[in-house]
């Protein structure tokens, strides 16, 4: 399977490569990371222009980041208009504001530092109201480190493509459960506080 993706790369190009980034912003199943990394090493090879393959990396994603933000908006407005109880609706405002305070760094590091949350923090960056210039400034910074990162280090490592996409996708797994369980923490510390039990 992995061996026809790649095979894919060079005969559909930039198309693919914008349509895989696009995907996987919408947590679609697709191998966008991989993808990048083949399109890096086929730059290398002379296969594809390497400026022209980050290019379409980048369009992709910031595309996908943005339908991803929409969807939050459309979504959220359902959700905010049927809170089951008053404590749940002030709960969830309480929520969008952290967001809308602090969500411009959540979205910059799951777009490359922890990818596979990227998708739902759209969607709840949507959702929240975070504001749509802050969003996409946070987005667009944090897609260019990712396609930077993918696009370059397959053109810097052509040879090794499939042992490199494991050990990246093993990484970012890693980073992405540690994430989940630090905000699983501090969300634990904040309701034993509020209940008067909070560790010292």
């Amino acid at each position: 399977m992995t061996e026809a993706i790649l095979a894919l790369v060079p005969v559909y190009g930039l198309v693919l490569i914008a349509a895989a980034t696009f995907l996987s912003c919408l947590a679609l199943p697709i191998p966008a990371s991989l993808i990048m990394l083949s399109a890096g090493g086929f730059a290398a090879a002379g296969d594809l222009v390497l400026w022209q393959a980050g290019a379409a990396a980048l369009a992709g994603a910031v595309i996908g980041d943005q339908a991803g933000y929409q969807l939050g908006r459309l979504g959220g407005r359902m959700l905010t208009g049927h809170a089951p109880s008053p404590k749940h609706a002030a709960l969830m405002g309480k929520a969008s504001a952290a967001l809308r305070e602090r969500g411009a760094w959540a979205v910059f590091f799951s777009r490359w530092l922890v990818s596979p949350l990227g998708p739902y923090v759209n969607v709840a960056g949507g959702a929240a109201r975070l504001p749509w210039a802050r969003f996409t400034r946070a987005g667009v910074a944090g897609e260019a480190v990712w396609v930077t990162l993918y696009v370059g280090l397959g053109a810097a490592f052509a040879d090794d493509i499939l042992a490199l996409a494991d050990l990246l996708g093993s990484a970012s797994g890693l980073l992405a459960a540690l994430a989940g369980a630090g905000t699983f923490a501090l969300w634990l510390r904040a309701a034993l506080r509020h209940r008067g039990t909070a560790p010292p």
